[in-house]
């Protein structure tokens, strides 16, 4: 389908270098639409908040640290409830759906949605959408109230039920036609939102008063734009499990090494922040930053060295970091999964393997390596008190924006306020550990390891010298 005049980037600018990328509204493409007083202000939870309703020129910034010479630069649409509607509330019929894979604090955001519907905005009509995006078209609805999912947060996974794939747009914007669906809340990842992102442009070429609304979904925290994904503090926190018991493991054992694999396809954050929040590891790898085994300044010579000089060690490993290196790799290169993600090898058994196969080629030192990959024991539990408050705050936000006609848009906090992003941003690229970043620094500083990328450089440096005196 070829993209409408309409799909261009909504940019406001103003003075001293302000530019908004704003998110679509209704108005955009159904003009004369008519606006209804926010049922809010009669609310008497709300109505006694001072300013309660948000500016309708407030804006958030993406970048905060300036000099006196910067521009404004780019800012999103601040959220929050306005003072005018563009749905009655009698009339909503909304949806939600949630695609992917399990996260910590799905069910939370589903149950923040039907609640703020229901009790800020009196709107009784709510179908949850079972099995992802194909749900829509299997026709495997449910209806949601507020007593339905009062208990929901306390769970893991998702009452919805999920499902990668699936999506065809076409049979996906047909069924909420049919359905009389007005205000559809998507939460994915990054193929969620693009999946979103054509829903909406459809609808928006259908003309139809429809809101889209996305909740932005990774465990591993890559979706850019915004400061952090919902589930990404609950699965930091329960990655400490894994690394607490491969260092009583470790330390328990002659010359023991604790290995954790850990979430993170193409963005190392969880193995980052477990690693800084543990203290008990000494090496994080992570897809962002090379490494190597053998030679000086490898893996295997760093081993060496920690187990010589604590008696054991930890070693914690994202699930994308080294596949390069992995054996039959390249077989698996271009296989993806029904989002689009690329299939890995199991890099923690690899490197497993590798380091025992290296020590015990050695013959200088007898090793024990204990396992521990708890994949589908953090993904699947439920989110803690800072990730309940925030997926609150996103679910609230993404209501709000819904009512008030902007559509087309993901919810999500930048720089700690909540704003309304447009799809494209969410969707241009993915979020990662910048390793000439001051995080990286702090770990590696806090691990004491090597930097494998400047040993590699070093050591080739080296080479190319030797190289040349010899001629």
């Amino acid at each position: 389908m070829g993209s409408s005049p309409n799909s261009k980037p909504k940019i406001v600018r103003g003075t001293a270098g302000y530019v908004l990328e704003d998110v679509p509204h209704l108005a955009d493409y159904i003009p004369d639409t008519p606006t209804y007083t926010n049922p809010l202000q009669n609310n008497p939870a709300y109505s006694v908040v001072k300013q309660y309703f948000v500016h309708v020129d407030d804006s958030v910034p993406q970048k905060i640290i300036a000099n006196k010479d910067s521009p404004r630069g780019i800012h999103f649409r601040r959220a929050g409830p306005r003072q005018r509607v563009y749905f009655e509330s009698d009339d909503v019929q909304a949806a939600i759906v949630t695609c992917g894979g399990l996260c910590p604090g799905l069910n939370t955001v589903i149950r923040e949605i039907v609640c703020a519907l229901y009790h800020m905005y009196g709107v009784k009509k709510i179908l949850g959408i079972n099995g992802g995006y194909k749900g829509f078209y299997a026709h495997n609805t449910i209806s949601l109230t507020p007593k339905s999912v009062n208990d929901i947060h306390k769970r893991g996974g998702t009452v919805l039920g999920s499902s990668r794939g699936g999506h065809d747009t076409t049979k996906i914007v047909d069924s909420i036609q049919d359905r009389g669906i007005n205000q559809v809340y998507i939460i994915g990842g990054d193929g969620t939102q693009r999946g979103a992102d054509r829903i909406f442009e459809e609808i928006r070429r259908r003309r139809l008063k429809v809101a889209v609304v996305g909740i932005p979904k990774t465990i591993d925290n890559d979706i850019p734009v915004i400061d952090k994904s919902f589930g990404f503090d609950t699965a930091v926190e329960e990655a400490q499990r894994a690394i607490n018991a491969a260092h009583v493991e470790a330390e328990s054992g002659e010359n023991g090494i604790g290995v954790v694999k850990l979430m993170g396809r193409y963005s190392g954050f969880i193995a980052l922040y477990a690693t800084l929040a543990s203290r008990d590891v000494d090496c994080c790898l992570i897809p962002e930053s090379p490494f190597y085994l053998e030679g000086p300044g490898g893996l295997f010579e760093f081993a060496e060295k920690r187990l010589k000089e604590n008696g054991h060690m930890v070693i914690v490993i994202a699930e994308g970091a080294g596949q390069e290196l992995v054996s039959e790799s390249i077989q698996s290169l271009h296989k993806q999964d029904a989002s689009g993600n690329k299939l890995l090898q199991d890099v923690g058994l690899w490197i497993s393997q590798k380091i025992k196969e290296h020590f015990s080629r050695q013959k200088t030192m007898n090793i024990n390596l204990k396992y521990i990959d708890p994949t589908y024991m953090i993904r699947a539990v439920p989110s803690n008190a800072s990730d309940n408050v925030y997926c609150t705050l996103l679910a609230q936000s993404a209501v709000h924006g819904a009512m008030a006609g902007y559509t087309g848009f993901t919810s999500g906090l930048v720089n700690g306020r909540q704003t309304y992003i447009p799809f494209y941003r969410i969707i241009e690229g993915q979020n990662k550990v910048v390793i000439t970043d001051r995080m990286w620094a702090r770990l590696l500083s806090s691990t004491n390891q090597p930097s494998f990328t400047i040993a590699k450089t070093v050591n080739e440096e080296k080479r190319e010298d030797e190289t040349t005196g010899e001629q």
